[in-house]
């Protein structure tokens, strides 16, 4: 290899390239795909504290809790669920969020490791077009959110609007403005993201507890909240509900298991990184789980329904300053979740797959676009379908995926990657033509168990009652863990056995060799 693409391993285990300014004629590289030096590696825990805040305090967080509810679980069964859930999914992400902080990559250059360089983008491409599945719901429940702020300060003529395809013509209008604030920030760039998230990070929750506060006034306390009942008991039934419940759980959070490097890049060091996702996905997820899990028992002792949507429930309020309030707050989350988690990625997706055509910029704006055609408010009619059909089939698709990444980087790899073979036609990642079939075939196959058997209850859901393919049907309810674990196994069984890996060429740097910028002195952990 030559000085001039050399790597240096710092003391504190990140791997920058010596100089990349040889990687500028590549094809497959642009600006937002490059390495980030290790001097622009900045984020601290609380950045990635701050991120998590961000992100996971949101609508759909909240349904998640709602929509166990609203299913039949009571206040334990539905916190359990969703507990465990986050604790499993975040192994997975801290795995693939290593080679980030190490190497300076985002999500589609790490892929290209172990799919090829042009493989990377089928594993890309699949998780940028879930991520604008979520891009459109968001916006749309932000969108709903302003519609019912506007319609208690202008009245019943804005609310009753007359109905354009089955909505009235002003909520359309706010779903528009919602998409066009957002596409604002994300031109703007991977900067604004982060000071918005820092910034925002402390006053994302106010909406949901001033939701969580008026109800508990209205149910008188927290006692008739906690008496409510589960209707699935801890019997068979509710072991039924529990294991597909649990997957989609762990699927919430399945796109940033795969695409986490896309911010840990930026890490001061694996430990900050690690320790921020410690303390801000589990507990997040915990806090706004209680508070949609008291809401909407609330919800049924005051009007006798699950009502699973805080926007519809937040509409019935008496007081035009609480229901504005809370809605508000609801809507700056929904601002920071989408941001951070569903434009950000895909952007650097469709970045990846036509680097010399498509911007970090420009790739934002295809998701946006991309978020609207695949019209969100169905996806989001439904607990059934939010929970059982959408969450738990992109789950075991993408954990397949994950299984891959997972065994190729930990495993095959022992976490050593070539940085400037990621971006070239001639280095040991392009395989056949630019594609790794060892992936491709153990993406396949953890793809085929975990979703092959997809089914729904008559009446509930897209699939037929006994599975698209009835023999793998059993393996729907543990999707997630089944996508994994087969991708896993069929990729090591493929790749281990003939592997010989050549040394990469890596300088050492001593410490005293740069000014020590980005250093971690003793905090130093190998990467």
């Amino acid at each position: 290899m030559e000085p001039t693409t050399a790597q240096i391993q710092h003391p504190d285990g990140r791997v920058e390239l010596r100089d990349a300014s040889s990687l500028h004629g590549s094809r497959f590289f642009n600006d937002e795909l490059a390495p980030v030096p290790v001097e622009r590696r900045t984020w601290t825990t609380y950045n990635y504290f701050a991120l998590w805040n961000g992100m996971a305090l949101n609508l759909p967080s909240y349904l998640l809790a709602s929509g166990l509810i609203a299913i039949g679980m009571n206040w334990a069964q539905a916190f359990l669920t969703i507990a465990l859930g986050n604790l499993i999914v975040l192994a997975p992400m801290l795995l693939n969020s290593h080679a980030g902080t190490k190497y300076g990559i985002p999500f589609p250059v790490f892929a290209r490791a172990f799919f090829g360089v042009r493989g990377a983008n089928l594993a890309a491409l699949l998780r940028g077009l879930v991520a604008c599945g979520w891009f459109g719901i968001q916006t749309w429940v932000g969108g709903q959110a302003m519609f019912v702020i506007i319609g208690k300060l202008f009245g019943d003529g804005w609310s009753g609007a007359a109905a354009v395809a089955g909505q009235p013509w002003t909520l359309w209008l706010c779903f528009a403005a919602f998409w066009a604030l957002q596409m604002v920030i994300i031109w703007r760039g991977m900067e604004a993201v982060r000071k918005l998230e820092s910034w925002a990070a402390p006053a994302v929750s106010v909406g949901f507890l001033i939701l969580l506060v008026w109800v508990l006034i209205k149910a008188g306390g927290f006692g008739p909240i906690f008496a409510q009942p589960s209707e699935l008991g801890w019997g068979p039934e509710f072991w039924k509900v529990f294991a597909p419940s649990l997957m989609g759980m762990i699927a919430f959070w399945a796109t940033l298991s795969l695409n986490m490097p896309d911010f840990t890049r930026f890490g001061q060091d694996q430990r900050r990184q690690a320790w921020g996702q410690i303390l801000g996905l589990p507990t997040t997820m915990s806090l706004i789980a209680i508070m949609s899990i008291m809401i909407t028992s609330g919800g049924i002792v005051i009007y006798g329904e699950a009502i699973w949507d805080p926007v519809q429930l937040a509409s019935r309020f008496d007081s035009p300053i609480v229901v504005i309030a809370a809605l508000l707050g609801i809507v700056l989350a929904t601002i920071t979740t989408n941001l951070a988690a569903n434009v950000v990625s895909p952007s650097y997706d469709f970045s990846n797959a036509f680097p010399r055509r498509i911007s970090f910029r420009v790739g934002g704006l295809i998701t946006g676009v991309i978020g609207i055609v695949i019209m969100p408010w169905r996806l989001i009619s439904d607990p059934n379908i939010y929970i059982f059909a959408w969450l738990n089939f992109y789950g075991g698709v993408l954990a397949a995926i994950a299984g891959v990444l997972v065994a190729g980087y930990w495993v095959q790899a022992g976490t050593r990657l070539a940085l400037a073979d990621l971006f070239s036609e001639r280095g040991r990642y392009w395989f056949t033509g630019g594609w790794n079939w060892r992936a491709l075939v153990a993406s396949g196959v953890g793809a085929v168990f975990a979703v092959g058997g997809a089914y729904s209850a008559p009446g509930s859901g897209p699939f037929p009652e006994n599975g698209l393919i009835p023999l793998f049907q059993p393996f729907y309810d543990y999707s997630w863990v089944v996508g994994l674990v087969a991708a896993f196994l069929v990729y090591l069984a493929l790749t281990l056995p003939g592997s010989r890996e050549e040394p990469i060429p890596t300088d050492k740097e001593d410490s005293s060799e740069r000014s020590g910028q980005g250093r971690l002195g003793s905090a130093a952990v190998d990467g």
